[in-house]
């Protein structure tokens, strides 16, 4: 058994684990991935339903199921808003937002899925500009 890796949502209302090993790691472009997210992509690390449980706060997640969709749902704390794992509507794997993670998964994403449906004004982070931290205003004269 691989070690439980942990993760929570913002406030901290909410928290799980999953073990692995893991499925997949990978990056959805999808329309759908990208409203929930407000990204440019998803990053999701998706898990079998018994590699998963809920640890606290499972009465705090809310869920959105899409009428069009078959397997796409979405899943968030009631509280704060943050995105959380959700199971496929067909019930066969978790969906793990990644950035929810609370410790290093010890794997990296495998894969670009949806690529064709990419958001167009989308740029490779690699190409911008890097900082530490919040860059200053710059103050106009």
């Amino acid at each position: 058994m691989h070690k439980p890796i942990k993760g929570s949502c913002l406030c901290q209302a909410v928290s799980y684990q999953f073990h692995g090993p893991e499925y997949v790691f990978q990056y959805c472009h999808c329309s759908r991935c990208r409203k929930f997210t407000g990204s440019a992509h998803a990053s999701n690390i998706i898990v079998n339903p018994d590699q998963f449980e809920w640890l606290s706060g499972e009465d705090q997640v809310g869920r959105f199921e899409h009428p069009d969709a078959r397997h796409f749902a979405t899943c968030f704390c009631k509280i704060c808003g943050s995105s959380l794992p959700w199971m496929a509507q067909s019930g066969g794997a978790v969906i793990i937002p990644a950035g929810t993670l609370d410790e290093d998964p010890q794997i990296k994403p495998s894969q670009n899925i949806y690529w064709k449906d990419r958001a167009p004004w989308r740029k490779a982070v690699e190409e911008l500009p890097q900082h530490d931290e919040l860059q200053p205003r710059k103050v106009k004269s």
